[in-house]
């Protein structure tokens, strides 16, 4: 049987390997359309232009009127994420945070399950500063959306168990615009030795609708958990920085504020280690501390 990091890493490879084949298509594409309107042919560029995907400057610098236009690009082609819930959750929820069956990548304990605060004052939206040698990263965390993935992550935050940890990758292709953080051990297959069931948008579809596959925009600014399928959410995080294409199986628990988001510029704008477009970012970016403000 395989193991949760296998697991993991099999899904990572298969999405890596969707969103690099529909890159390719665009660029065909773009190619396409320019070669028609440099013979003038008009009318064929229109339709051709309705064929568009995800396109968008493969220079992580690019001006903010070329993010603007890969942004219009990307919500014409793709649904944006349900706004919220349908319908509100109860004022408290129970949550599982079973044990996975591997070794935890720091010590750590789960999570309590009972009584978890979804409404009232102070407990809708709550504030989070992540430090970092590239700056701040402010969190506003959603705990009306995603409860039992909020009292996770302030948990672990509490423990200290993202404390001088590294954000292991980050990706730049114009479909994929994320840093993600939260494995101690700085590979990508750490976790804290338990798992649990997503939430919101993932809840929002039922258990056998197609749409809950069909890929969807992450926009700028959202904060989500990485996973490797149902059930295993962990610590694993990942930050957008940029509209991102994913189907709604990674839960949404957060938004990152104006100055986190010039931090994750900054980091994006440093690029990937060794020139590629995912990999560890060449900005080292280590989690110094997490904490609710």
């Amino acid at each position: 049987m395989p193991s949760n990091a296998q697991r993991r890493n099999a899904a990572k490879r298969k999405l890596e390997r969707q969103l690099e084949h529909r890159a390719e298509r665009e660029r065909r594409r773009r190619r396409m359309t320019i070669a028609l309107s440099a013979l003038g042919v008009v009318v064929v560029v229109a339709a051709a232009a309705a064929l568009w995907s995800i396109t968008g400057s493969e220079d992580d610098t690019a001006t903010d009127a070329s993010a603007a236009e890969t942004t219009a690009e990307t919500d014409s082609e793709y649904p944006a994420l349900p706004a919220g819930r349908s319908e509100p959750l109860p004022e408290t929820v129970n949550c599982e945070y079973p044990a996975d069956g591997s070794e935890p990548a720091k010590p750590v304990e789960a999570p309590r399950t009972e009584g978890i605060m979804t409404t009232g004052e102070n407990n809708t939206d709550i504030s989070v500063s992540v430090e970092t040698p590239q700056g701040n990263i402010g969190l506003i965390l959603h705990n009306s959306d995603s409860p039992c993935t909020v009292n996770n992550f302030l948990s672990l935050a509490s423990q200290g168990y993202f404390d001088d940890t590294t954000c292991h990758r980050l990706t730049t292709s114009p479909s994929l615009r994320v840093l993600q953080c939260g494995d101690p051990t700085g590979t990508g297959t750490g976790g804290p030795g338990y798992g649990f069931a997503n939430e919101f948008p993932t809840d929002q579809y039922a258990a056998d609708d197609p749409a809950s596959q069909e890929p969807v925009v992450y926009p700028r600014g959202t904060v989500a958990m990485a996973n490797a399928g149902p059930g295993t959410n962990g610590s694993q995080f990942f930050l957008v920085y940029g509209d991102s294409v994913l189907p709604p199986q990674y839960t949404v628990f957060g938004t990152i504020d104006d100055t986190g988001l010039a931090t994750l510029d900054k980091i994006a704008g440093a690029g990937v280690s060794g020139g590629a477009a995912d990999g560890a970012p060449a900005a080292a970016t280590t989690l110094t501390s997490v904490r609710m403000d």
